[in-house]
């Protein structure tokens, strides 16, 4: 067909791969896994599996003697692992490994353990990659153990003892980060747990040990199915029990802010006045810390994007919306100033944040606590942030907080004998620079406060 654009992302596996028809997400099924395919959808394998929210379901386009095309249900905003909380990070993990403990149980297996085969869809992880699957040969150990480690256990134990930016790692090791560099970022004490040796220490030792096996002479040592149950199980339950150390300061930012009740209260009815007339489907919140504002929206939103870039926040926001049972809010860390880039084979195999967000093209942008840490901590002109929100909005509602606000005056001092530099921090340079991008539809003062609301509209 014409219209047929093979994905960037998706040319290591034999079995099949991913094409885009009309900017619709299709797979391609080689004859190579058709055995494959075929018992996993007559056995109820699949069926299963999609019952329970654990694969992204799909249904059946063609079927040839060539090729079986399927279209899999529509993600509307892919997130990547690096992306991820740290308790978002663990739900993933031990999907994989409920996963790989059902296949087994059933006969079959994952043949890979990628992070990237999962993503977020209404409030809980989900396996995407459909062909991950084949057939459990006897005795045979599990061929995507390694990769589980590089790509799970390993940044999430990092995680523990060194904080969660060790997730963000994974940007740079798009295939695993290396289990020899994981031990040797690990305590030396480490070394006396039993799960952490055999799983990382152990298996650094032997893979140093084994990487100049160039005739392949290193035999694959047998083991049973019970056997690799049992170290699913002990990997699973080290796995539920991993905690954070530490909080930041971020986390508990409505806890400290100067906002009077009246304030906040103010703040959140300007917000919902403006919703209620803009109707919108999708919004993405910028800085959106823990959720807090978004859950104060009393008008219904199907799809809400809330990223921070403090790890700690957007666990607050993911454990929250648990909790609650929310299906409607993604939340995901991002760095403003330092968007996720593309990256991979030729930059295109994961697709950076703003490519991604343009595409699935908000209704509206919220950015409420962002401006001044944009242009005060990280020296961004008004032009570039204007600039940078012009990119993916429509119609942005921005806080701007004046000189005055507590916060400001923090970051200012801050400056030191710099400071003066900053005198270009105010309200009419603001207006100025962002009126080169949007149209300024409204402009209030939040009441008790030193900040100012703004709803804009995308210049035509």
């Amino acid at each position: 067909m014409d219209s047929k654009e093979l994905h960037s992302s998706s040319f290591r596996d034999p079995s099949g791969y991913i094409f885009l028809d009309n900017g619709v997400i299709k797979r391609v099924i080689n004859p190579i896994y058709f055995n494959q395919y075929k018992k996993l959808k007559n056995s109820g394998f699949y069926k299963s599996l999609f019952e329970n929210s654990l694969l992204i379901s799909h249904k059946e386009l063609s079927i040839s003697e060539n090729e079986i095309i399927i279209q899999p249900e529509h993600i509307p905003f892919i997130t990547y692992p690096y992306e991820w909380s740290f308790n978002m990070y663990k739900e993933a993990a031990l999907l994989t490994l409920k996963i790989q403990k059902y296949a087994l149980e059933r006969g079959f297996t994952l043949k890979d353990a990628s992070a990237f085969n999962i993503t977020f869809l209404k409030g809980n992880a989900i396996f995407i990659d459909t062909l991950s699957f084949d057939f459990y040969k006897e005795n045979q150990p599990w061929r995507a153990y390694k990769q589980f480690i590089t790509h799970f256990f390993g940044p999430l134990v990092l995680a523990h003892y060194h904080g969660p930016d060790q997730l963000k790692l994974m940007s740079n090791f798009i295939d695993g980060i290396p289990v020899t560099l994981i031990s040797s970022m690990l305590p030396k004490r480490t070394k006396l747990n039993p799960i952490l040796f055999s799983n990382i220490h152990l298996l650094a030792k032997l893979e140093s040990k084994h990487n100049t096996d160039y005739e392949g002479e290193t035999k694959v040592k047998e083991l049973s199915k019970k056997g690799l149950l049992n170290i699913i199980e002990s990997l699973y339950g080290y796995i539920k029990n991993l905690k954070l150390k530490g909080q930041t300061e971020w986390s508990d930012y409505y806890d400290k802010t100067n906002y009077s009740d009246e304030a906040f209260k103010h703040k959140s009815a300007i917000i919902n006045s403006w919703i209620n007339n803009l109707n919108p489907t999708k919004l993405i919140d910028i800085g959106g810390n823990d959720g807090t504002f978004v859950r104060f929206i009393d008008y219904k939103i199907e799809e809400n994007l809330v990223c921070d870039i403090d790890n700690n926040a957007v666990d607050i926001n993911y454990l929250t919306m648990k909790k609650n049972k929310e299906k409607d809010i993604l939340p995901f860390v991002l760095d403003v100033l330092n968007p996720s880039p593309a990256i991979g084979l030729n930059n295109k195999e994961r697709s950076s944040f703003l490519e991604r967000i343009k595409q699935y093209s908000p209704d509206v942008t919220m950015a409420l606590a962002v401006i001044h840490h944009m242009s005060l901590s990280g020296n961004v002109p008004f032009m570039e942030s204007a600039k940078f929100f012009s990119i993916f909005s429509k119609d942005l509602i921005i806080e701007f907080p004046n000189r005055n606000d507590s916060w400001v005056k923090r970051l200012l001092r801050a400056k030191g004998e710099f400071e003066s530099y900053f005198d270009f921090y105010n309200i009419a340079n603001f207006e100025k620079s962002y009126s080169t991008y949007f149209d300024i539809i409204e402009k209030l003062e939040v009441k008790s406060s030193e900040r100012v609301m703004y709803l804009m509209k995308i210049k035509a």
